[in-house]
Order: structure tokens, then C-alpha cells, then sequence
């Protein structure tokens, strides 16, 4: 069995998909790493990235920093993975 590594994308859509799964308060980052199973030091570069992008909003709520994904975040999800079933279709992994 091979071991298959995720692209920068797919990371990005699962750690997108793990916050537009989670509680409307938001997730914290100790949870999305591990959900999204990626290291603590990688996610938070990312975070920082789509939090300027404008795809997350960082709240700071009692000493903890929890992300909510935004309108634009969701649209990006929708179109990768659109993009995605397409590529699919013509047997091509992205």
C-alpha cells in the first residue's frame, strides 16, 4: 500500500471543512489540528493565510482563539470542490 500525500489545496479545503463543521462559536486550534490532522506550527502559518485572505475570522473569546469560516471561505469550499468532481471525472486527482 502507498501512502498518498495531501496537496497545499486539500489541506486547505479539510482545514476549512473541519471549521465550517464546527460549532457556530467557532473551533480552536488544538481541535483542528488534530481533526484536520496537520501539525501545530504548519496550521497556524495557514491560519494566519486565510484569516488575511479573508476566507477566516479569528475570535478571541475568554484567553482562547477559536476561527469561524467566512462567506468567502465557504465560496472557496464550494469551488475546490466543484473543481475537484471535475477533475475526477476525467480520472485526474488534484
Amino acid at each position: 500500500m502507498t501512502m498518498q500525500y495531501r496537496t497545499t489545496h486539500q489541506i486547505l479545503a479539510d482545514v476549512l471543512t473541519e471549521v465550517d463543521t464546527g460549532e457556530r462559536s467557532g473551533i480552536a486550534v488544538t481541535a483542528l489540528c488534530h481533526k484536520s490532522n496537520i501539525s501545530h506550527g504548519r496550521l497556524k502559518k495557514m491560519l494566519t493565510n486565510l484569516t488575511s485572505a479573508g476566507m477566516l475570522n479569528e475570535i478571541k473569546y475568554d484567553g482562547k482563539n477559536t476561527f469561524v469560516i467566512t462567506k468567502a471561505g465557504k465560496l472557496y469550499l464550494e469551488e475546490y470542490r466543484r473543481f475537484s468532481d471535475i477533475a475526477g471525472s476525467f480520472g485526474l486527482e488534484l
